[in-house]
């Protein structure tokens, strides 16, 4: 038997470093609730449980968004299930990209084309952009993967002025578009995401079909809307882009380029919020790198958050827990530093408390008023987690009784920090039934304040 021991406290030492990486993976999952019958979703249900899962990202076509109802219901479900809130999202743009649309019971929304520069006016972007939020408030999403920033430089580009993607070409009507299409988010504590940096609006090729240059296309003028924005303070996250330009980077593209993102991006442009890579199964990456070189090299070029549009690895195993595994062994071996993933867990936590206030106890730093015991999940199949919380640094024992008051296993037997903390019960080779657990505290002065307090689990299998 394993006893996983887990002192947590947002962004400190005490939150294990699985679960720090956990935070940094957005995955796709198909199926229309929690219940619904698939691989995938089960798989989800594990790794939220397991804190594997920081944030999942909706499409159609793998079942997630079929009417309103439905999708509060899921967004309901996935949040009640995860530990720590989760970042939900969409790419909800307008035009021919808008997850939300009139097939699933919402409208049809114009491009950010037609916003930008077939109209060009404040009041009808707002107004889009005010009725798409109020679609994600309806719906419990939280995070909209737009506005497209990328400059309309080249209009036949196949992944964005093809598509009526880009608001203008004029890098300052972008930034006025991109600023009133995320005001009107943020009015209703929403995130917004800016895409696809340094810029995609040159291409002639399409990331998402293979490896995209943009060498002899690209001009500085198209970073130009990312700095205005962050000097107006809206920028909430930054997206990469899968671009490679030799003249910043002459080996990798944008995503896995310590000069892209630290350089230009963090160094260059004084930015220093959350960056999330564009989907990391996409050609351009997929077709040059294997998946563990690119999450490698992405973590330490600066991404934040990698971005996957599933959450099954090729042998059907979750990929969460395998990008998570392969980290820690990186971590361990010193190819990636811990700094970095403490810092990017820094950014995820300081920005999921922009839209709640409901970072759970097992991240929060904050030392309770008050002594407190629960379990979770409770009833539970094979394993649950134990948490407590102290008000001051105390020795503790923490046991499980049956219920004609026999010592079943004794989980916990040390001293801990005041604080909240978590103790993991492999109960697999246990009956089924229910059980007490109980817990004692005393003070480092002897006084035992925390005698005796129990909590009734029920184990299911």
């Amino acid at each position: 038997m394993i006893l996983l021991l887990m002192p947590i406290a947002s962004a400190r030492p005490q939150t294990p470093l699985r679960a720090k990486i956990g935070q940094m993976i957005m995955v796709t999952v198909t199926g229309d609730s929690v219940e619904s019958n698939t691989e995938s979703m089960d798989t989800l249900k594990t790794d939220l449980s397991d804190d594997l899962i920081g944030g999942v990202i909706m499409f159609t076509w793998s079942d997630n968004l079929n009417n309103p109802a439905q999708i509060a219901n899921l967004t309901a479900a996935l949040q009640s299930r995860a530990h720590v809130p989760l970042f939900l999202a969409v790419d909800e743009e307008g035009g021919l990209v808008a997850r939300l649309n009139a097939n699933n019971g919402f409208a049809s929304t114009p491009s950010a084309y037609a916003m930008g520069t077939t109209v060009n006016q404040e009041s009808y972007t707002r107004s889009t952009a005010s009725t798409m939020a109020g679609w994600f408030v309806q719906t419990g999403l939280n995070m909209n993967l737009a506005p497209v920033v990328d400059l309309n430089i080249n209009p036949s580009s196949p992944a964005i002025g093809g598509l009526n993607r880009s608001f203008s070409a004029d890098p300052a009507r972008v930034a006025s578009h991109a600023l009133w299409f995320i005001d009107e988010f943020h009015k209703r504590n929403l995130l917004t995401v800016l895409k696809h940096f340094p810029g995609h609006g040159s291409a002639v090729n399409d990331s998402h079909l293979g490896f995209t240059d943009v060498t002899q296309t690209w001009s500085p003028v198209e970073l130009q809307p990312y700095s205005s924005l962050l000097a107006a303070g809206s920028v909430d996250a930054v997206m990469t882009g899968h671009l490679y330009n030799a003249t910043i980077d002459s080996l990798y593209p944008a995503t896995l380029s310590t000069s892209t993102i630290t350089g230009i991006l963090r160094g260059q442009i004084g930015y220093e919020g959350l960056v999330i890579s564009d989907e990391m199964s996409m050609k351009a990456i997929s077709s040059l790198y294997g998946m563990e070189q690119a999450v490698e090299l992405a973590i330490n070029a600066g991404v934040d958050i990698l971005l996957y549009n599933r959450n099954l690895d090729s042998a059907g195993n979750s990929l969460a827990r395998t990008i998570v595994a392969f980290v820690e062994q990186k971590v361990q071996e010193g190819a990636i530093s811990e700094t970095k993933i403490n810092e990017s867990f820094a950014r995820i936590m300081a920005l999921k408390s922009r839209f709640t206030t409901d970072i759970a106890p097992s991240y929060s730093s904050a030392v309770p008023a008050d002594f407190a015991l629960s379990g979770y999940p409770n009833p539970f199949n094979a394993s649950t987690t134990l948490r407590f919380s102290l008000p001051v640094k105390s020795g503790v024992v923490l046991s499980i009784y049956d219920l004609l008051g026999r010592l079943v296993e004794r989980v916990a037997g040390e001293e801990f920090s005041a604080g909240p903390h978590e103790v993991r019960w492999d109960a697999g080779r246990f009956s089924s039934g229910v059980y007490l657990c109980r817990i004692d505290a005393r003070a480092a002065d002897g006084s035992s304040w925390g005698e005796g307090r129990t909590l009734r689990l029920i184990m299911l299998k």
